[in-house]
């Protein structure tokens, strides 16, 4: 353990409403509750949120839950390697590994970002979701983002009305990115049928089409554009496991665990040959933060989850012209308390 000074854990849960229901295959999102960690040794503190991981229960409950029983061990003080050794991959660990580098940045009076060992950062290019509906409200709903120059489609695993989703948003929009997610909503016979209209409409990825733990049903399936693992692959163990499936990784901090295993993936992703993409559950822009600090690593950045909230912290991450840019001031040394 760390030989800095006994720290002060504060746990919470918030419940964080969506501005309007949110559409993905199997779920439908009304609210995306998060567990907020804050560590404080008496002269600094720092925050860390986490929504977990919802389709393995990693649910705000169980992150509280999991925390509190390892209370003793985090207030006697410990590193982000001790974390990743006492929790599992997951929302809790996040949590708490995203508060143990924003208190380490505010003990150094350095931006997280020189901690990650990276020369700076800048604005980052960011797809802006749209949730699963009828092709007209899709069409729609992308129109509606008149700043996005990237837009990622939520689908159900109908490939008829997939495809005709995909067709209405790329009328609407033909100038931007396009990328669509499955979120484990296609088996092969569906995806065959699928593929032609990503063709067609110039989708530039394809996220998680196979259901976790059958990834074998991409054997044999044409990578006519991108596969990018989102549930397929949670952290550094499962990216040795399941990478060959797959051409991008998506990696989300709930689901490794925090910053300190994102930024080891995106090294051994690059290592093993493949583009690696950020993404989020919808946040709020402290928890954005830290995935912003990884998006500086990435190929594809999928970072838009603040703007589904009803509301946000202040300060907070800044959308313009399609790009999503993040202060030291929201996660950092020059933080409010």
């Amino acid at each position: 353990m760390s030989s800095q000074p006994r720290l002060r854990l504060s746990l919470r849960n918030e419940p964080l409403p969506l501005a309007h229901p949110f559409r993905i295959s199997g779920y439908v999102f009304e609210a995306m509750p998060a567990t907020v960690v804050t560590l404080d040794d008496g002269t600094h503190d720092g925050r860390g949120e986490a929504a977990g991981v919802y389709y393995l229960d990693d649910v705000p409950e169980r992150m509280l839950a999991t925390l509190e029983s390892h209370r003793e061990a985090i207030e006697a003080g410990l590193s982000r390697e001790d974390a990743r050794t006492l929790l599992p991959a997951g929302g809790a660990r996040n949590a708490l590994d995203c508060a143990l580098w924003e208190l380490e940045s505010r003990r150094a009076g350095v931006p997280v970002w020189k901690l990650a060992g990276l020369d700076g950062v800048g604005p980052l290019l960011t797809t802006f979701t749209v949730g699963a509906d009828e092709p007209s409200a899709m069409a729609t709903a992308a129109v509606a983002y008149a700043q996005a120059r990237a837009i990622k489609l939520k689908l159900t695993g109908d490939a008829d009305l997939d495809a005709a989703r995909i067709a209405a948003v790329r009328a609407a929009r033909p100038e931007v990115w396009l990328g669509v997610d499955a979120n484990q909503g296609y088996v092969p016979d569906t995806l065959q049928r699928l593929l032609p209209a990503l063709v067609a409409q110039r989708v530039s990825l394809l996220e998680q089409p196979c259901r976790r733990g059958f990834e074998t049903d991409l054997d044999g399936i044409d990578h006519v554009v991108p596969i990018a693992a989102d549930e397929s692959i949670l952290d550094l163990a499962e990216l040795e496991q399941r990478h060959h499936h797959f051409d991008v990784i998506n990696i989300k901090l709930d689901k490794c665990g925090g910053l300190t295993e994102g930024l080891m993936i995106a090294r051994r992703a690059r290592e093993l040959g493949k583009q690696v993409m950020v993404g989020n559950m919808c946040g709020t822009s402290l928890a954005a933060a830290p995935a912003f600090v990884l998006g500086q690593c990435c190929d594809v950045v999928d970072l838009d989850g603040p703007i589904f909230l009803a509301r946000d912290r202040t300060p907070s991450v800044r959308y313009d012209d399609g790009m999503v840019s993040c202060s030291d001031e929201v996660w950092g040394p020059a933080a409010a308390a």
